[in-house]
């Protein structure tokens, strides 16, 4: 078994080796992982320049690119053989309800679906320096009962782990996508030029009250693992629409 294990935080970041070591339990992990931070690049491939591949030590990689660009890379080049899952993690700080959309860490566990893959985007809930060895023996956990059980066509799993001591975490809840009230600002500042330019900011989320969403498990203390599926239509619309009539 092969298993791609990728990341949005760069090759740097500090869970990639205790993620590397838990899974190569499962069979052969093949790091390919971008050269610096790409979070918020969402689903972004790098099409208008070439990008450069760095190979580290046997079977650790770093993109010039984006995560997708990372998975894309993996598939058609960089390894040899089928790759039979892709593990996306474990991000330094949440991925949960909409958020998903601009996350660069669950954008390439899809394209590892796309591909046809199993595949894992695992985030853990905090920015501040962490240990990341039992989130990564947790992940391993996770993804052995994935391969036991499988997942169906053109579904992931994204998982949320809360910022505490494991021996404190409660359990695991399967989950719904949260929803949050955005408060984003675009904020103006002045180069010594005398030039614009600007910032996407804003304050930390505020989370709607839902029982069954990730944001409640996470808060509450428990893992978090949310089904996802990569079809968007809503079904439930389309016999609302067809009465629209729509004119040509």
């Amino acid at each position: 078994m092969i298993i791609l294990v990728t990341n949005d935080d760069g090759i740097s970041a500090p869970a990639l080796g205790p993620l590397r070591r838990q899974l190569s339990a499962l069979g052969r992990v093949i790091v390919v992982a971008p050269d610096r931070d790409q979070s918020a690049t969402s689903h972004s491939l790098t099409l208008h320049r070439p990008f450069r591949i760095h190979r580290h030590e046997a079977d650790v990689y770093s993109v010039d690119g984006t995560p997708t660009d990372c998975v894309v890379a993996a598939w058609y080049g960089l390894v040899e053989g089928p790759i039979d899952m892709v593990v996306s993690g474990i991000n330094q700080g949440p991925n949960m309800g909409e958020d998903v959309f601009y996350s660069g860490t669950v954008a390439a566990a899809i394209e590892g679906t796309l591909q046809g893959a199993a595949a894992i985007a695992v985030s853990l809930v905090t920015r501040e320096v962490s240990d990341f060895e039992s989130p990564a023996r947790f992940v391993a956990g996770l993804a052995r009962r994935v391969i036991d059980k499988g997942l169906p066509r053109r579904r992931l799993l994204n998982v949320n782990l809360p910022h505490r001591p494991w021996e404190q975490v409660r359990g695991v809840r399967i989950t719904r996508l949260g929803s949050r009230v955005y408060r984003d600002t675009l904020v103006r500042k002045v180069d010594p030029r005398g030039r614009d330019y600007y910032w996407i900011g804003g304050e930390d989320p505020v989370w709607e009250t839902d029982a069954g969403s990730d944001f409640a498990a996470v808060h509450e203390g428990f893992v978090s693992v949310t089904p996802l599926r990569l079809d968007l239509t809503d079904d439930a619309a389309l016999d609302q629409l067809e009465t629209w009539e729509i004119p040509t």
